[in-house]
This record gives C-alpha cells, sequence and structure tokens, in this order.
C-alpha cells in the first residue's frame, strides 16, 4: 500500500512539474523568438496566464463532432505525456517506473499524445481539423524514422561494448555512450545530435514543421474546433510533451551530472544533477525550438517528408555506419 501511494504521490509532483517546466520553456521560447523579431514579447507568465484563462471557459463541441470522442482525446494527450516522464531520470534521480520500461516503451508513449491531436482532429467533424490531422499522421510518419534510428544505433554501440541491457534508461544513467565510442563514434554521436534537434520541432509540430495547424493556411487545422478546457488541456499536453522529447534526447546524448565533478553526494548531489538537467532541457528547447522556427519559414507537407526520409534519415544512416566501424575498430564485436 506505502509503495502505491508513493507512486501516486510521485506521478502527482511530477505532472505538476512538467506542467510548470513546460510551460516556462513555452514562455522562454515566446519571449526570445520576440526578441529575434525586435519586439518586446509577452512576459514569461503568459503561458501559464493563457492556460488558466482556457480552462475557465466553456468548451463548445461542434455539431457535426463525435462528443465522448472529442471530450476524451484531450485527457488522452495530458495522460499521455505525463507518463512518459514516469519512465525518464532526472539528473541522478531514477524514474518512478525506472524498471517497467525503457527506451523502445517511450517511443510508443511519445506517439499518443499525437494519435490522440489525430482522433481529435477527426472526430472534430471539421474539414479543417481532417486536413490537419491527415498532415498529423503523415508527419508523424516522416519523423519517427530518424528518431528510431538514433535509439536503436544508440542502444546497439552499448551492447557492442559489452554493456548489460543497453535499452534501459538505469543504464543511461550508470554508462554514458560518449565514454565507450572512439572517435568515429565521436561523428556518429555528433551527427544524432544534430539530428535530435531538428526531431524536436517535428515532433512538437514546432515552424518549420507546423503543417497540421498551420494557422494561415488551415485556421488552426487540427485544433480549429477546439476551446476552453479542452484547448487548455491540449496545451498542457504540449507542454509536458515538449518536457518529454527533450528530456528524453538529454537523457540519451547529454546525459552527464554536475556531481561527480564536485564529489557531491546525497540530497545535495540530486539537487544540483536536477537543476543541471533543467538547464541544459532549456539551452536544448532554445536551439532545437526557438532558434529553428524564427529562423525559418513552415515547410510544405511533402517537403517535410522528404527532409526527414532522405536528409535526416541519410543523416541517420551515416551516423549508423560511423558507429559500427567505431565498434569493430574498438573491437567491441
Amino acid at each position: 500500500m506505502n509503495i502505491i501511494l508513493s507512486a501516486i504521490g510521485g506521478t502527482i509532483v511530477l505532472a505538476i512539474i512538467g506542467i510548470a517546466v513546460g510551460l516556462f520553456l513555452s514562455g522562454i521560447d515566446r519571449r526570445i523568438v520576440a526578441r529575434m523579431q525586435a519586439r518586446i514579447g509577452p512576459p514569461l507568465r503568459q503561458p501559464f496566464t493563457d492556460v488558466k484563462k482556457l480552462l475557465t471557459k466553456q468548451s463548445i463541441v461542434p455539431a457535426n463532432a463525435i462528443p465522448w470522442l472529442f471530450n476524451l482525446m484531450p485527457i488522452a494527450a495530458l495522460a499521455s505525456s505525463i507518463a512518459v516522464l514516469m519512465y525518464l531520470p532526472f539528473g541522478s534521480l531514477a524514474p518512478i517506473l525506472g524498471e517497467a520500461g525503457d527506451m523502445i516503451l517511450v517511443l510508443y508513449l511519445l506517439i499518443v499524445p499525437s494519435l490522440a491531436l489525430v482522433i481529435g482532429g477527426f472526430a472534430s467533424g471539421s474539414p479543417y481539423a481532417t486536413v490537419g490531422a491527415q498532415r498529423e499522421m503523415v508527419s508523424m510518419i516522416a519523423y519517427e524514422l530518424p528518431l528510431a534510428i538514433s535509439v536503436v544505433i544508440i542502444a546497439w554501440r552499448l551492447m557492442a561494448a559489452n554493456v548489460a541491457d543497453p535499452f534501459s534508461f538505469m543504464t543511461l544513467m550508470e554508462t554514458s555512450v560518449w565514454d565507450v565510442a572512439g572517435p568515429l563514434g565521436i561523428v556518429g554521436l555528433l551527427l544524432l545530435l544534430f539530428l535530435f534537434m531538428w526531431i524536436t520541432p517535428g515532433e512538437l509540430s514546432k515552424v518549420p514543421f507546423d503543417s497540421p495547424e498551420a494557422e494561415t493556411e488551415l485556421a488552426g487545422g487540427i485544433l480549429a474546433e477546439y476551446s476552453g478546457r479542452n484547448l487548455g488541456l491540449f496545451s498542457l499536453a504540449q507542454a509536458v510533451k515538449m518536457v518529454g522529447i527533450i528530456a528524453f534526447g538529454v537523457i540519451i546524448l547529454l546525459p552527464w551530472n554536475l556531481s561527480p565533478v564536485f564529489g557531491m553526494t546525497g540530497a545535495g548531489a540530486a539537487v544540483i544533477d536536477l537543476v543541471f538537467f533543467f538547464v541544459k532541457v532549456i539551452v536544448v528547447s532554445i536551439l532545437s525550438v526557438t532558434v529553428v522556427r524564427t529562423m525559418m519559414a513552415r515547410l510544405r507537407i511533402t517537403q517535410v517528408v522528404k527532409v526527414y526520409w532522405f536528409v535526416f534519415g541519410g543523416i541517420g544512416i551515416a551516423a549508423i555506419i560511423l558507429l559500427m566501424l567505431d565498434a569493430f575498430l574498438m573491437g567491441g564485436v
């Protein structure tokens, strides 16, 4: 019973932290974008204000919608986004469900919020949302290829170095892939790091990969008919998913902690590692989301597929070759 209560309490705390950090990242993103465009921009608290206002308003269900499905999908999106965080270690803190899932499970869970968006779009009965849902499905097919490549080759490189259970986050906490890679492997990991920086905006439907929403083309697209509490829940789900996908990338590609450098242990080490972890999340968010969406225009949906499959897919294959050659040269296989 105590274990169950601890898990429930940890989940609630984690959900609150994920929502707060996600909305804070959104505020940083909007503020920096405004500065890069020579504007003042909104205050950092603006996303909190927006969500608070949405959650107090009534949700309008379209006449042509499937009401129960339309109302259920925002909840499913938020719940699945929070579930992702339960499997991720933060700094030197072990995940709540660390032994119950691995990187492959998290890859599946990251798809669920997007699937909830797709189902909600179709359930709304709007032609704009239907087109947006179709584009979201195509985008998912596009960016999942390079993301899967990144995860599998990192786990394979750890396995080639005789590291047990390479798909486990607990393993990644103890053994960094950078520590087992040679010169060629480091080049391959740098390619994967570059690749992840471009996967992130696709996962989050940010410019230049925001064709499912495309306000100027589809009037909001997949979310065209959502309002009030439902739209607020989708906004919260997007914020939590931002934390989840960026934290996932930080764990597999930037896993270092500060406590070993200072020789710290105990609660102090956990705190400094947690702070350093979220600093890395903020930096990656700025580089992979804010800078990218400021310097680029929206791509057409056909361009999204071509970029992810041929350009980023090619970079992923190059990283695979380099890491495999590195393993053979290092005598790991």
